[in-house]
């Protein structure tokens, strides 16, 4: 008997199928790492379970050693970079896919359009009005996700130009809170990962050059005619390759790239 569970312990210790594995972070990249996951369990025995909060708190977790899977919509900060090497840990960097940004409003709101000047306006606080932009005496009420959120560092970035976010802004703690925010309230404009909209709010064009606008879609993110692209990443310890690589090569492989497309995001192969 002493014999049988020593093997079977054995056999747990070095058998990858055994492993159960945390993926934590990013509220973009969860609908697109819970079905993955769901996927690749189908066809192995490995338990993978997914939980959102921010690009922020699933590094954070990584760097305190609670998670295997840091997913993030942003690149790791310097400093985020210094405290894991800080414990002696070499840091991996996989981009899983692309995800198109969409800033969206109130269906009954009539402006279809936007330049990124007039975004940084609105989310800036210098543009408080509708009429300003083209639409009706309406107020603006912006939402954002909360700072920990890899989306609101992104939009800050690229789209304001790393100006400051208005003090009164309303911050989310979830993007499906932004979504049913926007969807509710008239006069809201908030910006969202483009797997999550729907037919709830409605999805702006949107300008850099102030001439072309472009409605964001995955097609216009995989020819990249839409302005706002960006990379979403898995973070981990090289340590623990053995025990997250067979989920990460079943992402990069064709079938994870599929269901990338599927649910609504950007392949790596465009």
């Amino acid at each position: 008997m002493k014999k049988l569970i020593l093997s079977v312990m054995m056999l747990c210790a070095l058998a990858p199928s055994f492993y159960a594995q945390k993926i934590k972070g990013s509220d973009t990249v969860l609908p697109l790492a819970q079905k993955e996951a769901e996927m690749f369990m189908k066809n192995s025995r490995q338990s993978v379970s997914v939980i959102g909060g921010g690009s922020g708190v699933g590094i954070a977790a990584l760097i305190q050693g609670s998670t295997d899977i840091a997913m993030s919509s942003r690149s790791m900060k310097i400093d985020e970079k210094i405290k894991f090497q800080e414990k002696r840990r070499t840091l991996v960097t996989k981009i899983i896919a692309y995800d198109a940004l969409a800033v969206v409003i109130n269906p009954s709101n009539p402006v279809s359009k936007l330049t990124r000047a007039q975004l940084e306006g609105i989310f800036t606080g210098k543009i408080t009005n509708w009429k300003q932009v083209g639409g009706a005496n309406l107020k603006i009420i912006p939402y954002s996700r909360e700072t920990s959120s890899g989306t609101y560092e992104f939009f800050k970035e690229h789209v304001l130009l790393n100006k400051n976010y208005l003090n009164s802004i309303l911050s989310m703690p979830a993007t499906g809170a932004i979504i049913q925010s926007v969807s509710q309230t008239k006069g809201a404009i908030g910006y969202v990962g483009l797997a999550y909209v729907n037919k709830s709010v409605k999805a702006i064009h949107v300008s850099f050059n102030g001439r072309t606008f472009i409605a964001p879609s995955l097609a216009n993110a995989v020819n990249k005619s839409y302005p706002i692209v960006r990379p979403l990443y898995f973070y981990y310890d090289k340590k623990n390759e053995p025990k997250v690589s067979a989920l990460v090569n079943y992402i990069m492989s064709a079938k994870g790239q599929k269901i990338v497309r599927e649910v609504g995001y950007v392949p790596l192969k465009m």
